[in-house]
């Protein structure tokens, strides 16, 4: 058995990290400009529009833990998937699986620098936010904590497609034909609760809707369902991510073939 070894898991998570600085004008700009889009598109044109009462708050301030989930799941998986695919599509994964590196340094390497660039980009996003809206947070360290599941949650889901593509374009299927259409439907920019039926129930099925409502709890302490079931579902997403990456190491599935 091979013992852990922090200066892997150093090493890695250091290359990663300066791979994405490489790019971090595209990688981070772009993210900023697409969530002051947002603001001035619907917090301002349309939510100067909407009565007070449909949300209970400023919209523009309503929006802000839904624009803030839409970057960090996008982000996370993104960079976790790009990060993990390039050493497959190179070759320098056999280097990697032939050097003393254990699945935990590996997973910590990769997995952690995503999910760093991923809360660089968050404390990025609720700072531009500032420009567009006064918005509060009534429980901060919730918010922090919350925001680093999430990022850790989706970096490791981002980890399992990066191994499961095998061409760019499988790449960026997940993320963009499944992920992002989920977020949207979420309850990013309304409340669950003024859906009608059946769309309603149809948007409870919706695992994201609980994980958007868990942050705007954070936020505002106000939530469509109760702070635990978010909880409870990012973490059991955690968990069964792990549990694939673990199998996934354990045969070699498609990174020893």
């Amino acid at each position: 058995m091979i013992a852990f070894n922090p200066r892997s898991t150093w090493t890695i998570y250091r290359n990663e990290v300066q791979r994405a600085l490489r790019t971090a004008g595209q990688s981070i700009l772009a993210p900023v400009l697409t969530t002051s889009l947002y603001f001035v598109v619907f917090g301002s044109a349309i939510g100067s529009h909407m009565d007070r009462s449909v949300v209970g708050m400023n919209y523009a301030a309503f929006i802000v833990p839904g624009l803030l989930m839409l970057t960090l799941l996008s982000e996370s998986t993104q960079n976790a998937s790009f990060g993990i695919y390039m050493p497959r599509f190179t070759g320098a994964i056999y280097e990697l699986l032939s050097a003393p590196v254990g699945v935990a340094e590996t997973l910590l390497g990769f997995v952690g620098a995503a999910a760093t660039k991923s809360l660089v980009l968050a404390a990025i996003i609720l700072t531009v936010s500032r420009f567009f809206v006064d918005y509060s947070i009534a429980h901060p360290v919730y918010v922090l904590l919350f925001i680093i599941l999430i990022s850790a949650s989706f970096s490791l889901f981002g980890f399992i497609i990066g191994v499961w593509a095998d061409s760019f374009d499988k790449l960026g299927a997940i993320p963009m034909l499944f992920l992002m259409p989920l977020t949207f439907l979420g309850g990013t920019f309304y409340s669950v609760d003024n859906l009608a039926e059946p769309w309603r129930s149809v948007a409870m099925a919706n695992p994201v809707v609980y994980l958007v409502n868990g942050l705007r709890w954070c936020f505002y302490g106000t939530s469509d369902f109760p702070i635990g079931l978010s909880l409870g579902i990012a973490c059991g997403f955690v968990a069964l991510c792990v549990l694939v990456i673990a199998r996934i190491f354990a045969t070699g599935w498609r990174i020893r073939t």
